[in-house]
C-alpha cells in the first residue's frame, strides 16, 4: 500500500507540472488521478498501476493518440466536474448523527447536513438524493454540498413545466393567509386563492390545512419568485360539461332541487348542480321580508322554480314563493268591506302605511284616513314599522289584490256634533300645527282644525308671515269666525279675542290732532313715527321739510299733525310741515281780511264824498234854475 500511495503522490506532481506545459494533457492526467470506479473497458486504476510516468516524461514510452482519446471518453462519462454547478444525483455513502457523506463520482465525497432532509425521516445509506456543489474545497479541503439547493433548483424546474405542459400536481397545504393558503409544491410556497380552491365560496379554510390536493399551476411570477396554483381549475373542466348538459335540459316553469350557495341583501344564489341562479329577495316570500336570512340559510337544500333565463341561459331566475299558492288566491270570504280587521306595520310610506292583515296579504291606510283632521301629516306620525293595529276595509279589490283600509272610521267622527261645541262666537284655544303664507292652522282637538288668516292675527301689527308673530306648537286662543259643515271648514281669528284698539284710537288720534313723536325710520318716499305701542303713522316726504327749509332726521324729536286716520285700513298719516304752514295761511288769511276792511273802509269814505259833491251839485243846479 505504501508503494501505491508513493506511485500515486509521484503521479500527482507530475500531473501538476505537466499542466503547465500541455493543457490537454493535464486534463488527461487530472482525469486519471481522480479515477476510482470500474468502467466497461478499462479499469483506470489498474492503468495508472501500469503506466510507466518515468518513460512518459522521458518520451521513451508514447500513449497512442487512441488511447487517450478512448480515456478521455471515460473521464467525461463517469466523472463530475466540480467547477460545474449543475444539480447533479449523489448517492448515500455513509451517514453520522449530523450529517450525511455523498459520493457523486467527483475527486472526494461531498458532506451535507442532516438538517436538510428534515422532510425525509428515512434517509439511508444507498440512497440517491439531488445535490448542488456548494463549496468545491473548504479550509480542510473538504467538498461541500447543498440538498436543499439542489431541491429548489430542480423544484423551479418541476413548477415550470407543470406550468408549461399543465400538468396536475401534489401539493400539501401548510396554512392560512390572508385571502387564501400556502401550499407546499415541490418545496416550494405557493399562494392557492380562496377563490381558487373551490367553484362554491368556501367559508372555512381551515378544512384544508394539513392536507393533501391536487392542483394545477396558473401563474408564475420569476422576478418575485411567486406561484400561484388553483384547486378550482382541476374541477371546472368536468363541471362546464355538466354545466352544458344541465342548461340545454333547463325550461321555463321547471322544478329543480339546489343548494343555497350565497345569500345577499337583493337576493340567493343557487347551486344547481355547476349551474347558478339567482332568487330575488321579491320571489323568496309572499310575505314582506327586510333579508333574505329571514327565509333561508346557507347550504340549505330547497326545490325552486325557474321563471325566466337569457338567451344564453348564464343568467337564471329563480323564484320560492311561486312553489306556493298566492295567499289573495287562498283568502277566503271572512274578509269583506266593512270589517274590522287587525295586521301589522310593513312599509310606511308619506302617502300611508301598509298592513299585513294575513300572510301575504296587504292592505293600505292612506294617511288620510288616519285621522279625521283635514291637516295632512305624514303616516310616521301616527305608526311606525312593527305595530299592530286595528282598522275598517274600506274597498277590497280580490282581482287586482288590492286592499284600502282606516283607521279613523273606528272613531267617531268629532264633525257630528260641530256645532253645538265650536258655534260661532264662541272662543277656544288651540294648538298651532302649520303654517302657510296666508294663515294659521289651529287644531282644536283631534279631527278638528281651524284656519286663522293672516289679517285675522292682530288688530295693529303688519305681519308678512304667520312665523313672525307665532311659533308651531304654541296655543293660541281663538274665537270662531265662521263655520262650514258640509266642507268641513272652520275660520277663526285670533285678534278677535282682544278689544280692537282703533275703536279708542280713532278719538284720540283724530285728524287735526297734534303729537309729539321721534323719527323711527326714514325711507325713499318719506318716514315712520311710532306714537304708541300699537298706532305707527307714516310721514310723506313732502310733509317733513321743516319751518328753515331743512328735512327732519332720524330720531329727531318734533310735533306732527294727523292728517289722516283711517281704522278700517289701519292707516294713518302725519304731518310736520303743516304744523307751521297751517300758521302761515292764518297769518295769510288775516291779512287778506285786513286789506279787505280798509278797502272796503275806502270804498265807504268815497262813496260818502260822492254823495256830498252830487248833493252839493244838485243844490247848485237847483239854484240855477231857480234864477
Amino acid at each position: 500500500m505504501a508503494e501505491d500511495k508513493k506511485v500515486a503522490d509521484t503521479a500527482e506532481d507530475t500531473v501538476k507540472a505537466q499542466t503547465e506545459a500541455n493543457e490537454t494533457n493535464a486534463e488527461v492526467s487530472e482525469a486519471v488521478e481522480t479515477v476510482k470506479e470500474e468502467t466497461p473497458k478499462v479499469d483506470p486504476k489498474e492503468f495508472l498501476a501500469n503506466f510507466d510516468w518515468d518513460k512518459y516524461e522521458e518520451g521513451i514510452e508514447k500513449v497512442e493518440d487512441s488511447k487517450l482519446n478512448e480515456f478521455e471518453k471515460l473521464v467525461a462519462e463517469n466523472f463530475v466536474d466540480t467547477a460545474d454547478e449543475e444539480v447533479v444525483t449523489g448517492k448515500v455513502v455513509h451517514m453520522t448523527d449530523r450529517e450525511a457523506i455523498i459520493d457523486i463520482n467527483a475527486k472526494s465525497e461531498g458532506v451535507i447536513s442532516l438538517n436538510e432532509f428534515r422532510y425525509n425521516p428515512d434517509l439511508k445509506v444507498g440512497d440517491q438524493v439531488e445535490v448542488l456543489i456548494d463549496i468545491r474545497e473548504d479550509k480542510t479541503g473538504q467538498l461541500v454540498l447543498s440538498h436543499r439547493k439542489a431541491r429548489t433548483i430542480m423544484a423551479w424546474d418541476r413548477v415550470n413545466e407543470a406550468h408549461d405542459k399543465e400538468e396536475i400536481v401534489t401539493g400539501f397545504v401548510k396554512c392560512r393567509t390572508k385571502g387564501g393558503m400556502i401550499v407546499d409544491v415541490f418545496g416550494i410556497e405557493a399562494f392557492l386563492p380562496g377563490s381558487q380552491i373551490d367553484v362554491k365560496p368556501i367559508r372555512d379554510y381551515d378544512q384544508y390545512v394539513g392536507k393533501n390536493m391536487e392542483f394545477k399551476v396558473v401563474k408564475i411570477n420569476h422576478e418575485f419568485k411567486n406561484v400561484v396554483v388553483s384547486h378550482k381549475a382541476l374541477i371546472e373542466a368536468d363541471i362546464e360539461e355538466q354545466k352544458k348538459e344541465i342548461i340545454g335540459q333547463l325550461e321555463k316553469g321547471q322544478v329543480l332541487e339546489g343548494v343555497v350557495k350565497n345569500v345577499t341583501s337583493y337576493g340567493v344564489f343557487i347551486d344547481l348542480g355547476g349551474v347558478d341562479g339567482l332568487i330575488h329577495i321579491t320571489d323568496l316570500s309572499w310575505s314582506r321580508i327586510n333579508h333574505p336570512n329571514e327565509v333561508v340559510e346557507l347550504d340549505q337544500k330547497l326545490n325552486v322554480v325557474i321563471l325566466d333565463f337569457d338567451d344564453n341561459k348564464s343568467r337564471i331566475q329563480l323564484g320560492l314563493k311561486q312553489l306556493e299558492k298566492h295567499p289573495w288566491d287562498a283568502l277566503g270570504d271572512e274578509i269583506n268591506v266593512g270589517d274590522k280587521v287587525k295586521g301589522k306595520v310593513v312599509v310606511i310610506a308619506d302617502y300611508g302605511a301598509f298592513i299585513e292583515v294575513a300572510e301575504g296579504v296587504e292592505g293600505l291606510i292612506h294617511v288620510s284616513e288616519m285621522s279625521w283632521s283635514t291637516h295632512l301629516r305624514s303616516a310616521q306620525d301616527f305608526v311606525k314599522v312593527g305595530d299592530e293595529v286595528e282598522a275598517q276595509v274600506l274597498t277590497l279589490d280580490r282581482e287586482d289584490r288590492k286592499m284600502s283600509l282606516g283607521m279613523k272610521q273606528l272613531a267617531p267622527d268629532p264633525w257630528t256634533d260641530i256645532t253645538s261645541k265650536y258655534p260661532v262666537g264662541s272662543r277656544h284655544k288651540g294648538i298651532v300645527r302649520n303654517f302657510t303664507n296666508f294663515g294659521v292652522f289651529v287644531e282644536l282637538e283631534e279631527g278638528i282644525d281651524g284656519l286663522i288668516y293672516i289679517s285675522d292675527l292682530s288688530w295693529t301689527k303688519k305681519i308678512k308671515h304667520p312665523s313672525e308673530f307665532v311659533n308651531v306648537g304654541d296655543t293660541l286662543e281663538v274665537e270662531v269666525l265662521e263655520l262650514d259643515v258640509d266642507g268641513r271648514k272652520l275660520s277663526l281669528g285670533h285678534k278677535q279675542t282682544t278689544e280692537n284698539p282703533w275703536d279708542k284710537y280713532e278719538t284720540e288720534f283724530a285728524e287735526g290732532s297734534t303729537h309729539k313723536a321721534a323719527v323711527t325710520d326714514i325711507v325713499d318716499k318719506g318716514a315712520t313715527i311710532v306714537l304708541n305701542d300699537d298706532i305707527t303713522a307714516f310721514v310723506p316726504s313732502r310733509h317733513m321739510e321743516k319751518e328753515d327749509g331743512n328735512k327732519i332726521k332720524k330720531g329727531e324729536e318734533i310735533e306732527f299733525k294727523i292728517i289722516e286716520f283711517n281704522k278700517d285700513f289701519k292707516r294713518v298719516v302725519a304731518s310736520h310741515t303743516a304744523i307751521f304752514r297751517e300758521q302761515e295761511e292764518r297769518n295769510i288769511r288775516a291779512a287778506k281780511k285786513r286789506q279787505t276792511a280798509q278797502a272796503e273802509e275806502a270804498a265807504t269814505t268815497l262813496g260818502d264824498a260822492n254823495a256830498q259833491l252830487q248833493a252839493l251839485k244838485d243844490k247848485m243846479e237847483a239854484d240855477a234854475k231857480k234864477k
